[in-house]
């Protein structure tokens, strides 16, 4: 039995099949999607970078909280900051303006290893800011392409808390170019990553669900063939 879930238990990949969080955009046909997609293509983003989240009590050296100095301190980060994280959940508007209006959104892990919001900012069109591989890469596989650095960027979580890197000079390093291939990248993703309204009966794209259905049946599959070591 495969079980289709948020997260992944690393000590239980076998069994589990890790989906993307669903957001507040469900498309009824891919007309919508190429709506939406048009849309974020044209967006301004007058942030070079942005954070959306609450803090953490505790260190003041934990990756959320350098996030927090850095962003605070550059002209060129917007940032929504809630108390807690049900304060996030409880004003999408002002989350996806802020998402909207950027180029990159810091993605750190939160109470887990994965984020919703990492889905919100896709939907946004803005290209995520990992700060370790399982909050993305080692979790969806089988719907994001397999080179991160295609519709991502890495900066390890170590390299922050140790103070060894300025999170606004490695994104500003980035080319135009590759920003903008990176961004279209992105927003190319939106189709496998979002959950078509189910009341619709007029679906005529390839949505996340569609995408992990198929995972599975490939799955049954090869155990039926007696590849028990494929995925």
């Amino acid at each position: 039995m495969t079980a289709l879930v948020l997260e992944i238990d690393p000590w239980n990949r076998s069994n589990h099949l890790a989906v993307p969080y669903p957001t507040n955009f469900h498309p009824a046909t891919a007309a919508d999607v190429r709506a939406w997609q048009e849309k974020a293509l044209t967006l301004e983003r007058r942030w070079l970078f942005s954070f959306v989240g609450a803090a953490r009590p505790g260190s003041n050296k934990t990756v959320r909280a350098q996030i927090l100095q850095q962003c605070g301190a550059s002209s060129r980060c917007g940032m929504f900051r809630c108390k807690k994280g049900s304060e996030c959940e409880a004003a999408p508007g002002a989350m996806m303006r802020i998402f909207e209006s950027s180029s990159f959104c810091l993605q750190p892990r939160g109470d887990t290893t994965t984020r919703r919001s990492t889905f919100d900012a896709v939907l946004a069109g803005c290209i995520p800011v990992f700060f370790h591989p399982d909050s993305a890469y080692t979790q969806y596989a089988d719907h994001i392409p397999a080179e991160p650095e295609r519709w991502s960027v890495l900066i390890m979580h170590t390299d922050v808390t140790d103070r060894n890197v300025s999170i606004e000079e490695t994104l500003a390093k980035i080319p135009p170019a590759a920003v903008k291939a990176m961004r279209e990248e992105v927003i190319r993703l939106i189709p496998s990553l979002v959950y078509a309204d189910p009341r619709s009966t007029r679906v005529d794209f390839k949505d996340a669900l569609d995408i992990a259905v198929d995972v599975v049946l490939d799955r049954v599959a090869k155990r039926r063939r007696g590849d028990v070591g494929g995925r």
